[in-house]
Parts: C-alpha cells; structure tokens; sequence
C-alpha cells in the first residue's frame, strides 16, 4: 500500500459575480481509500452546495464574488501501488446481452463524434480479435497516431479532428479511442482524475489532470490508457461521462480569466 498526496489550485479573476459548477471531489468508488478529505475551500469563503450529477460525480456549485478568488483542495489518498489491472481474456459482449446502464457509452457525445467513424473504425480493426486485444490494438493505433503536446491543446477538439490533425493532449487521445471503441459496439467512458509519475521513467512533465478511459469487457469496466498505454501506478479517479463536456473541473457562467492553475499528486514518504 501507499499513501498519495493530491491536490490543486485554482485561482480566477471574475469582472462581475459568476455562477460556477465544479467537478473536483475525488470519486465516491474512492471514498473509503480517503484518509484525509478532499475539502473543497475557496478565498475569499463563499457558500458552496453540494449535488451528485447524472454519472454520480461529485460536484459542487459557488457564485464567484467580483474580484479574485482561490479555489483549492489537498487530500491523502491510500492506494495499492498496484498498476492498472490487465486482463487479456476479457471477452467483448453483444449488444443485446450489455447492461442497459452501459448502453449511453455506446452512442456518439459532444466531443466522440462516431457517426464520422464508422467506416474508418471498421477497417483498422475489423480484423482484431474482440474483447480485450481489439479495444488494446485500438490504444495501440492511437497512441502512435497522435503527437502529443501541451501547445496542442483546444478545448473545442473533437475524436474526428484530432483523428485528422494526428496531435493533441491526453484528452484528445481519450476522445479518440473511446470513439474508436463504440464504432466497435464496444461501450466505452471517459474518466478524469490525478495521475502522478509513480513507476514511470523520467523525464516528468508539468502536472495536470489526467484524462483516460474505461471499456466495458467480460462483465466490468476496465481502465485504459492510450496516451502512456502502458498500466499505470496511482491513478485516483475524479469523474466519469460520456467525455469532457460531462466532467470539466470547472464550468463558469460569465466572463472570467483564470490567473493560476496548479495540480499535484505525490507519493507520501515516511519522515
């Protein structure tokens, strides 16, 4: 077992009072690994209430006062230190025998714009085994499709262009596999959280949220990662959707800038 630090901080400048919706509470499947609480706390104090949204993240709504203010959270979550689970037997389900839960991570979003990828999907992959082989060679074409950069990054990018553009960052990455996937009759959702440098080579980049993925195979949800493609150490979930429109950490309802963003997840050492 370890122990991880994580947290951030967020500082906007607002022209007027502004309405914001949050989505920055580590995920209720974590709740009992959470050893010190991920207190939401801004600065100036302003109200702020709590709600679960449709996908059952924990959110959080404030009106942002004229002038600054600091948004900002730490907590210590224990973790197994074990990596990703892989599991190469899990066996793909027809669409019939899905859970009707499942059924909305099969349908094109906002920024998964499936109905442009149907033909495209079907001959990359047509050929793969299904189940777990097929969703990881869908990893695989991604990871090596995409050139990856922080100067890359737009909000507005959809699956189709990033598929064009072939560069983004781990967003665009996810967008594109999940649309991949349901092409594939695969039900797939997007997934944001904190994921630090444990076990991974240097050299390390700026901390950020991390944005991945999870398919739907033999019975369960399963975590992938085409940006690293690799199984990860330390990953903490934050949200799920059907992708980021559902799980941005901030959504503001009036003209804003946003002075500081800071994130960070550590492992937590022994004195």
């Amino acid at each position: 077992m370890v122990e991880i630090r994580v947290g951030y901080e967020l500082i906007y400048d607002c022209p007027q009072p502004t309405p914001m919706m949050l989505v920055l509470n580590i995920h209720y499947t974590r709740a009992a690994d959470i050893l010190v609480p991920d207190q939401l706390k801004t600065d100036p104090p302003v109200p702020i209430a709590a709600y679960r949204d449709s996908f059952g993240n924990w959110c959080s709504r404030i009106v942002a006062p004229k002038g600054q203010i600091r948004i900002a959270s730490t907590a210590v979550v224990k973790d197994s230190g074990e990596p990703d689970v892989v599991a190469t037997s899990a066996q793909q389900h027809s669409i019939e025998d899905l859970p009707e839960e499942t059924l909305i991570f099969l349908l094109g979003s906002r920024y998964c714009d499936t109905e442009k990828f149907s033909q495209t999907a079907w001959s990359l992959f047509g050929q793969t085994p299904p189940g777990w082989g097929r969703v990881q060679a869908i990893c695989d074409f991604v990871h090596n499709h995409i050139s990856f950069g922080y100067e890359h990054a737009r909000a507005t990018r959809t699956a189709w262009e990033t598929f064009n553009e072939r560069r983004g960052v781990c967003r665009d990455y996810a967008h594109l596999a999940i649309a991949f996937c349901r092409c594939m009759n695969i039900p797939a959702r997007y997934c944001t959280g904190y994921l630090g440098d444990m076990g991974a080579p240097p050299p390390y980049g700026p901390m950020d949220f991390a944005a991945w993925f999870e398919a739907y195979l033999g019975g369960r949800w399963y975590t992938f990662d085409p940006r690293n493609n690799v199984p990860r150490i330390g990953r903490v979930l934050v949200a799920r959707g059907r992708d980021a429109i559902d799980v941005a950490i901030t959504t503001t309802f009036g003209p804003n800038t946003l002075g500081r963003f800071k994130v960070w997840t550590d492992e937590v050492t022994s004195a």
